[in-house]
């Protein structure tokens, strides 16, 4: 199947926010749940740069990764992107790398109010 059917095709995945009867979310409208899907591509952005990747939305439906050489894929859901990101970078990706939360807490770091102020 062509990647545009299958994103045409796709349901929801449960890491998207989602109103559900009897379920708590303080995602309770459309504008909302744009926010949280944009807050949480650009945290895992931030997370597949060093690993020379980048990650954007595509249509509010699924995700588009691309390394430094322009080669990109589409990615239907969160529980696929290690996989593309892995093929993608030729290496093995571990979001819970020590190296990996060194380097991202000491962007973050460098990018809080507090430094930027002192």
């Amino acid at each position: 199947m062509c990647g545009l059917c299958g994103v045409l095709g796709a349901g929801r995945h449960w890491t998207d926010a989602a109103p559900r009867p009897g379920v708590y979310t303080r995602n309770t409208d459309e504008v909302e749940r744009r926010r949280e899907r944009r807050h949480r591509v650009a945290q895992l952005d931030r997370v597949l740069r060093p690993l020379g990747l980048r990650l954007e939305d595509w249509q509010g439906a699924s995700f588009v990764l691309c390394d430094r050489s322009g080669g990109t894929e589409m990615v239907d859901d969160l529980a696929h992107l290690w996989a593309a990101a892995e093929r993608l970078s030729g290496r093995p990706g571990d979001p819970l790398d020590v190296g990996l939360i060194e380097t991202l807490e000491k962007q973050q770091a460098r990018e809080s109010p507090e430094a930027r102020r002192g």
